[in-house]
């Protein structure tokens, strides 16, 4: 007779420890992460993640890449204007956030030698500077719109204010008795929120926009 042959246990590679941190932060945030918690959720010896990573800290700079990536850097490539193309990253890069708001912080720090990270900065300076604007502000946009963005993705305004009507005293807050309405249309006010901010954003460097094509001509 036969012996029955043991389940195979899945190969443990780069690609699946970087998903399952992802899943992990995105459950429990960055402070879950070791790797003993990151081996037991795998299946795996602790030893065993140190042939794809040295250090908690280089797992957590992967899984923030691994987000990086998911943003959408096509708009810089395929003929939109320049306003349209930061739009539409802009969402995009939002949207990204909005799915994994747990790695934000560590996405924060910057690129350093992420290379999602770095191919994100390098799309969107690019664009920039091939759109007639001076390396130096091309610079301040790039920036900008990740202040903006990842500050848009820390955290919720409406879903901040508690829904108990008697934290509003009007007596103490007068302007604030719709305040505990706030958090159950947390989305649509978060939403509306961004797109004005976007919105004016933008428009304020189409006025600058208009001021460097003007000096650059003879």
């Amino acid at each position: 007779m036969c012996a029955m042959a043991r389940p195979r246990k899945p190969l443990l590679s780069t690609d699946r420890i970087i998903a399952t941190a992802r899943e992990l932060v995105d459950r429990e945030g960055l402070a879950a992460v070791s790797t003993r918690r990151l081996a037991a959720e795998l299946g795996v010896s602790g030893p065993s993640l140190y042939n794809h990573f040295r250090t908690k800290d280089e797992i957590l700079e992967a899984v923030a890449d691994s987000v990086s990536g998911l943003v959408d850097l096509a708009m810089f490539e395929d003929g939109r204007d320049w306003r349209t193309a930061l739009h539409d990253w802009a969402v995009s890069y939002r949207a990204a956030l909005r799915e994994h708001p747990n790695i934000v912080p560590v996405l924060a720090r910057g690129p350093g030698r992420r290379p999602a990270a770095l191919r994100l900065a390098d799309a969107v300076y690019g664009a920039m500077v091939e759109a007639g604007w001076p390396p130096a502000q091309a610079t301040s946009i790039g920036a900008l719109m990740r202040y903006f963005i990842m500050g848009s993705a820390l955290g919720s305004f409406a879903g901040g204010f508690v829904d108990d009507a008697s934290a509003y005293d009007p007596a103490d807050y007068p302007h604030l008795g719709q305040a505990h309405l706030l958090a159950e249309q947390q989305e649509k006010i978060d939403e509306r929120a961004f797109e004005t901010g976007l919105t004016a954003l933008l428009d304020g460097l189409a006025q600058q926009y208009e001021q460097v094509r003007q000096s650059a001509r003879p």
